[in-house]
């Protein structure tokens, strides 16, 4: 990587404008770190784009009425948005009700970061992109406390619904099963796997495929347009799915109910979704809602489950039976890191493991809540639901305020200090 330098003023510009989001690009301390950060910006963002990027607003826009807020014409701004949104740092998201296309900022993950390493042909720099991406997310905490230390995770963990108890559990929801959120989606796309990619640019990508994470509905939409991944079928889909369970890969999918974006097969040595987990030890991922359970009488002891568990939560430890002079093992889960994936019980070869419902994950309805929520957490409420929109403003600003007063009174209390205005608090008073 190259040498500090003074960061120029539309790069300072555009981290100030990803700070109003609900995932941020912040500087680290670290000087690795901060070396990381500033090409990351520089390799991803000319300064023409980078202080375009940084006028754009944080809800999605129509054109026309971009242009009027930027004082442009619409021609001219389109010819510009283009090159951003083939480089998916802007996204132009299409209404499948119809109607004109928005255009809103990307956040640097799920976002921007990603995109840059789906293609191998785009004309970036891939190797120094990943080392840039490694100094900066693993210099120190300072960008996995911002994505992933949030009480809202950005993805969730699905279940292996094959090693669900045999026992009728009727309050699996739709949304819980990775094959019905596969299923039910009205769009599909394969890319290559934004962690694996930088991992192979490090030198110790591990032999899990690299084409085989999902883009669903609109995430597939852009993608397949855009040209990050290519679309398939619904039937192909589901053959992606199987075949990522066969390899012992976790599902980690958009954490809302209805539509979600993405959903990608990970591995415990390259996602770093689950590097949160294991590196820094934070609530990176929301579990799934199950937890595995152990029959004793058919387990060997042979520590499959926790060589195979994705983030280190099962541990082998010598249990004393009586009348033997060794000690056998027996696995002990950690039900505070546990994810609730299910890998264990697939590789267990006595069947000794299955996956019970234990409490049901929080996940949010859909995108808007997710980011009321994480934009509570992160002190950002008022610039979200301020910002400029259009089109999508007044319906953007209902789903929020229903996200608002779905939660719980302590948070809606904190809601209220960061917004306030009389609409936000009316529709307070009124729950």
């Amino acid at each position: 990587m190259g040498h500090l330098h003074r960061l120029k003023q539309q790069y300072s510009e555009l981290v100030e404008r990803l700070g109003a989001g609900s995932v941020a690009m912040p500087e680290p301390d670290d000087a690795r770190a901060r070396q990381g950060w500033q090409e990351l910006l520089e390799i991803l963002f000319t300064p023409e784009e980078a202080a375009l990027a940084s006028r754009l607003p944080v809800r999605p826009m129509t054109l026309g009425a971009l242009a009027t807020r930027l004082g442009t014409d619409a021609a001219t701004l389109r010819a510009r948005l283009e090159p951003l949104c083939d480089k998916g740092i802007v996204l132009d998201v299409v209404d499948p009700r119809g109607g004109e296309p928005v255009y809103v900022l990307a956040p640097p993950v799920v976002g921007f970061f990603e995109f840059s390493l789906m293609r191998t042909d785009d004309g970036l720099p891939k190797k120094r992109l990943s080392e840039a991406y490694e100094a900066y997310m693993h210099g120190d905490d300072t960008f996995a406390r911002e994505a992933l230390g949030g009480d809202t995770s950005l993805g969730r963990a699905l279940v292996h619904e094959s090693k669900l108890a045999d026992e009728p559990m009727p309050d699996v929801l739709d949304w819980e099963r990775a094959s019905e959120v596969v299923s039910s989606a009205r769009a599909w796309s394969v890319t290559s796997c934004y962690c694996r990619h930088k991992a192979l640019h490090l030198g110790r990508a591990c032999d899990a495929p690299m084409e085989i994470c999902m883009s669903l509905n609109g995430g597939a939409e852009f993608v397949a347009r855009r040209g990050f991944g290519r679309a398939v079928e619904r039937s192909e889909a589901l053959e992606v799915l199987a075949a990522a369970r066969e390899r012992g890969l976790v599902q980690i999918c958009d954490n809302v109910q209805r539509t979600p974006a993405w959903l990608c097969n990970c591995c415990g040595c390259c996602c770093e979704l689950l590097a949160g987990i294991t590196r820094y030890d934070l609530a990176a991922v929301n579990p799934s809602g199950f937890l595995p359970r152990r029959d004793p009488d058919r387990c060997a002891g042979c520590s499959r489950c926790a060589r195979a568990c994705p983030v280190g939560a099962i541990t082998m430890v010598p249990v004393r039976e009586p009348g033997t002079r060794k000690n056998e093992l027996a696995p002990v889960r950690d039900d505070d890191r546990c994810i609730g994936c299910g890998v264990c019980a697939d590789a267990c070869l006595k069947h000794a493991l299955v996956m019970a419902r234990s409490e049901r994950p929080r996940v949010p309805v859909n995108a808007v809540e997710r980011a009321v929520r994480m934009s509570l957490e992160r002190g950002r409420l008022a610039e979200l639901l301020v910002d400029g929109g259009d089109r999508l403003g007044a319906r953007f600003l209902r789903r929020a305020l229903s996200a608002i007063t779905n939660l719980p009174p302590a948070k809606q209390l904190l809601a209220t200090e960061q917004v306030r205005s009389r609409f936000v608090r009316a529709a307070l008073s009124r729950t």
